[in-house]
């Protein structure tokens, strides 16, 4: 049995393997958002403009996705394509990535996925929306996310807008403060909750500068503190949604869920395609914001991780 890593099931795009061959910054990107995030056409132009932004910002996407029996680092316009029209797209997290590559499946990677998948391709960045978490009743139902347990283990730099006003956020922040996740906010104190801002919790530390920022995270990982670092970027004031009004929503749609019977991995796309529906698309214009934010500040990151920033600005 083997213990190390093979990444013989990895395939670069032509573009990622030229940017690390070249010692460039690469930027990894989950595909659940393209896949069970956002319906069709937004998904996958939000895709493209997304790479696009970290293109002209001096850094190289890496939309991560299982294919075929491979581990896709870096996807072309068709692959993408394919993915966000595809209605039998398997969510991949840690516990779904052998099965899919095994069976030849189409897969989406999540943020659990995307940071496995992007430490094998040697990638220390990655950006998503939001993270996943310790879900709401989870006293009850144990729903926690896989993706706490990956940020505890693999040692990769996670750009997001805090974790999804869907979840506790509270809980949420212990779990990764018992397994020493160091959780950094951007522009504010206090940590994001996705639509909105300010989730009404803290961060650990507060690190605007990026050059900064990747001072913090090499310092851990030099010092073999294994697990990756949370960076917190609240979405743009403009496409921020009322707090009032998002929790409300967010209450009616858990209880359609639960009435529903929805359970697991199914409950975020739900309850997401439940907001869009009930806002009447406000919250699907928010998340594409935030996304894109998010993006500037990983390929902000990247590059000082890559100490470039200062002859890319």
């Amino acid at each position: 049995m083997t213990t190390r890593p093979d990444s013989s099931w990895l395939v670069r795009s032509a573009p990622v393997a030229a940017a690390q061959a070249d010692g460039r910054p690469v930027v990894a990107l989950e595909s659940t958002i393209i896949a069970h995030g956002m319906p069709w056409p937004q998904n996958v132009r939000t895709a493209r403009e997304v790479e696009a932004l970290i293109r002209d910002m001096g850094a190289e996407p890496a939309t991560i996705a299982v294919m075929d029996g491979r581990i896709r680092i870096g996807l072309d316009d068709a692959e993408l394509e394919r993915l966000g029209r595809s209605d039998q797209v398997h969510k991949v997290s840690r516990r779904d990535l052998p099965f899919v590559l095994a069976q030849g499946g189409l897969g989406a990677t999540t943020v659990a996925g995307t940071m496995i998948c992007a430490a094998l391709a040697g990638i220390e960045v990655f950006v998503t929306g939001g993270i996943g978490g310790v879900h709401r009743g989870a006293l009850e139902t144990f729903d926690i996310s896989a993706d706490l347990q990956e940020l505890a283990r693999t040692s990769v730099a996670v750009v997001c807008a805090g974790a999804k006003s869907i979840l506790d956020i509270g809980l949420t922040l212990e779990y990764l403060e018992t397994h020493g996740v160091p959780v950094i906010a951007c522009g504010q104190d206090h940590f994001a909750a996705f639509y909105t801002r300010n989730s009404g919790h803290r961060a650990d530390f507060r690190i605007d500068d990026a050059a900064e920022q990747a001072r913090f995270i090499r310092s851990k990982w030099d010092l073999g503190l294994a697990g990756g670092v949370v960076l917190s970027v609240p979405v743009p004031e403009a496409a921020a949604m009322p707090q009032q009004e998002i929790d409300a929503l967010t209450q009616q749609a858990l209880a359609e869920a639960r009435a529903q019977g929805v359970i697991g991995k199914a409950v975020t796309p739900f309850l997401l395609a439940r907001l869009e529906a009930l806002t009447g698309g406000r919250s699907l214009a928010t998340n594409i914001a935030l996304v894109k934010n998010n993006a500037a500040a990983g390929a902000r990151l990247a590059l000082a991780l890559a100490g470039t920033l200062s002859r890319a600005s």
